[in-house]
């Protein structure tokens, strides 16, 4: 057993919660490379969990959420996972489109501050302006399986997603975990609807598996976001009065969400820390002051988190592990709001917990071994074992990861994890020892870094396995740092971005929408598309899918544009005919058909901006006046002929010059 670190005493301001104390340090599960068998790694483990939820209120993600997530004061260096909830974030059309094609601005945000402390995005889902993500260390990552995401819509009697919960769902060392982040409805006499909503998620919700097929039935069940309980009774002076008086506690027992806990059946067994902050909702965007509209809200804890455990019982668990009762506990370390973030009409409010609970899986599924420095192209080579009963896929991979990545796609190279050997081992049930793959030199970045190999498996859609940090020194060639030194950019190329799909919707009315459930970030709905870097700064390729890089297409589709509607860009390409014919500006040029001419447009230019190939959205296309294109058809009529068209590749060029009887053009 841990003892939770002793912190120094500290005075809190009225109206201000205390500062969180740092989590406490405690063994946590070797990495996958080095877990001895019978050592600490199968003791008892207490990971800490932090979850925070915001309401945004549709505004822009702030340049820092550091003190947020507790990542500038020494806590995360303990904290092994972070569940981040988001409600109201912008969902118009314009925007849900461009986050269809690429992350949302948030998403990127968190990806991007909590990567440098190990953190990477182990799954995501979103329902209009409700996002879930859920991030952990990446030593824990063969440890989290069975990932599964749901979403319920509850706006519009089920048929719009600004309301309802979105749910993500694993395997924490072999016990079943839930985070769901809900959005009830507003209004002080709205108490009653937002109970039949949350029994409605419940309900609707349901997951895949021999066990925890409902959310109530995990072992543990994190419910927060924006649930809209408001204060009876007190009008809005005295609850002004508490506030400022610092005299919080007059005000719970009026709480809505306090009474529900008591009367409501759905509600038995959540547990909640005490509010021991001052209300956060409504302020006036930009200020910490109180609604002071003509509404004038009154002040009350909408946004809250609780958990829950499962009562213990004895039997089997996952994977045919015996459970023991009384292995988990959770004592939540922190509770606190953070007045400091402006930009809604609500502040965040963040937890951080510390769960106890054995470690039923105390060696992942694939280990992994492999030199401790690569400084030739001949020592990339891995050797890996897989543990019996194992589901093994012909698509698993094994990536390369610079250390820092982001998620599990974002790779800087990979090897598909096939072998006539892992096919036996497939067969027969047994763990063999001795599989391994190589990278080719094409594959293995230039110069000198930290890596990362992990197992990726296509039937869990998670790491089965990782290694510690070795590292590669590998001599650049000459094209390498000659194309860094004149572009000036990193000399990998992002060539792919994150896509966050739509989970499977399960609204408790009838509806005609297509189900489909996203256990990972994935790019399977946008196959084939161009997608141009979103980034100059990043280096490292996040393409959500193991898949080789497509050239443009040579066959090229044509269309046909009138010919005053090829006048203007005539002009615009004759003012730029100086500087597309000089190479010297740009080191990338774009080739465009004019008058039987050939004329080359920097890609910089307005011109080149408009081909679809640079747009990166588009099939590449290629443009060509009606006149030039319908030529020969006019000629032909006009003769009493129609020109013949080749409808296969078989088909000889030569056909009949006089039209067929009783067949129109």
């Amino acid at each position: 057993r841990c003892s939770p670190k002793r912190s120094p005493a500290t005075t809190s301001r009225p109206g201000r919660a205390p500062p969180c104390p740092a989590p406490p340090r405690c063994p946590r599960p070797c990495p996958a490379s080095s877990s001895p068998a019978g050592g600490p790694c199968s003791s008892f483990v207490l990971p800490s969990i932090t979850v925070v939820t915001w309401n945004v209120g549709t505004a822009m993600p702030p340049n820092d959420v550091t003190s947020l997530l507790h990542l500038n004061t020494g806590e995360t260096n303990d904290v092994d996972m972070i569940a981040i909830g988001l409600q109201e974030v912008n969902s118009k059309i314009n925007k849900r489109l461009k986050d269809a094609l690429f992350t949302d601005q948030w998403s990127e945000l968190f990806m991007d501050v909590l990567s440098p402390f190990h953190f990477i995005l182990v799954s995501t889902v979103r329902m209009q302006g409700v996002i879930l993500l859920v991030f952990a260390k990446y030593y824990h990552l063969p440890f989290l399986q069975d990932i599964q995401t749901d979403c319920t819509r509850t706006g519009l009697g089920g048929y719009w997603g600004n309301k309802g919960g979105v749910s993500v769902r694993l395997s924490i060392f072999g016990h079943m975990v839930c985070f769901l982040n809900c959005h009830l409805p507003a209004h002080l006499e709205k108490a009653e609807q937002r109970k039949e909503d949350f029994a409605t998620i419940l309900h609707m919700q349901q997951f895949e598996g021999p066990v925890a097929n409902g959310i109530l039935d995990h072992d543990l069940v994190f419910w927060f976001g924006d649930l809209n309980f408001r204060i009876e009774s007190l009008d809005i002076c005295f609850v002004k009065y508490a506030i400022d008086s610092n005299v919080l506690s007059q005000l719970w027992e009026k709480d809505q969400l306090n009474i529900a806990k008591s009367t409501w059946p759905v509600l038995r067994g959540f547990q909640e820390g005490p509010l021991n902050f001052p209300p956060t909702f409504k302020f006036d965007v930009g200020t910490n002051k109180y609604d002071s509209s003509a509404k004038k809200r009154k002040p009350a804890w909408t946004d809250r988190i609780l958990w829950k455990i499962k009562a213990p019982s004895k039997g089997l668990g996952t994977g045919g592990h015996r459970t023991s009762k009384g292995m988990l506990s959770v004592r939540q370390l922190c509770y606190c709001s953070h007045m400091e973030y402006t930009i809604s009409d609500h502040k965040p409010v963040a937890a951080i917990f510390a769960v106890q609970f054995a470690s039923k899986v105390d060696k992942p599924l694939v280990e992994i071994y492999v030199a401790d420095e690569w400084s030739r192209p001949e020592q990339a080579v891995v050797r890996y074992k897989m543990a019996v009963g194992f589901h093994r896929s012909s698509w698993d991979w094994i990536g390369l990861y610079r250390v820092g990545f982001r998620h599990p796609k974002d790779y800087v190279s990979y090897v598909w994890a096939r072998s006539d050997d892992g096919d036996r081992c497939l067969e027969k049930q047994l763990c063999i020892s001795g599989l391994q793959v190589m990278f080719s030199e094409e594959a293995l970045p230039k110069g000198n870094g930290e890596y990362i190999l992990g197992y990726y498996s296509n039937t869990s859609s998670s790491i089965a396995g990782v290694t510690e940090p070795f590292q590669i020194s590998l001599p650049r060639s000459e094209e390498d740092s000659s194309s860094t030194d004149s572009s000036g950019s990193s000399s990998e190329e992002d060539d792919s971005t994150l896509v966050l799909l739509a989970p499977k919707s399960r609204s408790p009315s009838p509806g005609k929408m297509k189900r489909h459930r996203s256990r990972s970030p994935s790019l399977a709905k946008f196959q084939g598309l161009i997608l141009r870097p979103s980034s100059r700064d990043r280096g490292t390729s996040r393409s959500p899918s193991p898949q080789s890089r497509r050239s443009l297409p040579r066959n090229i589709p044509t269309i046909h544009l009138p010919q005053e509607e090829l006048g203007h860009h005539r002009v615009k390409s004759k003012e730029l005919g100086q500087a597309a014919d000089s190479p010297e500006g740009n080191s990338f040029y774009q080739t465009v058909q004019e008058q039987g001419g050939l004329r080359r447009v920097s890609a910089d230019s307005s011109l080149a901006r408009a081909d679809p190939r640079n747009l990166g959205l588009l099939p590449a296309l290629r443009l060509e006046m009606i006149d030039q294109a319908l030529g020969p058809w006019r000629e032909s009529t006009d003769q009493g002929y129609y020109p013949c068209r080749r409808m296969s590749p078989t088909r000889p060029p030569g056909c009949s010059t006089s039209p067929k009887e009783g067949h129109s053009p």
